[in-house]
């Protein structure tokens, strides 16, 4: 497993990610969303060596139900799962201490 730089086409279900075994890094943003963007190199430089880590993108918007399920008013909230329950949370991070902060959280190992 490593980091997406893709969002998800289509979103999974609560109960799937309720469900998701081991450490697991929910994304929700926009492709289009300049704080996403300038997120993207923190998240990618926290995430090295954190393989075990699952990380999925998800695109959020209106209507959307798994954000609002977690809710998400602020792109990019990086929500931090370990065996589908939630550790930690960021909302617009701005140093990749802080994201490497909240995954030693759920990959203490790394």
């Amino acid at each position: 497993m490593s980091m997406n730089t893709v969002y998800a086409a289509g979103e999974p279900a609560r109960t799937e990610v309720d469900a998701l075994g081991g450490p697991t890094v929910l994304e929700f943003g926009a492709p289009w969303c300049g704080h996403c963007l300038a997120a993207q190199p923190l998240i990618e430089a926290a995430f090295d060596g954190h393989p075990k880590v699952r990380h999925l993108k998800v695109e959020d918007g209106k209507g959307r139900p798994l954000g609002r399920s977690f809710g998400v008013k602020l792109w990019p909230t990086l929500v931090f799962l370990d065996e589908g329950r939630e550790v930690a949370r960021l909302v617009r991070p701005g140093q990749a201490a802080q994201i490497r902060d909240a995954l030693a959280l759920i990959d203490p190992s790394a």
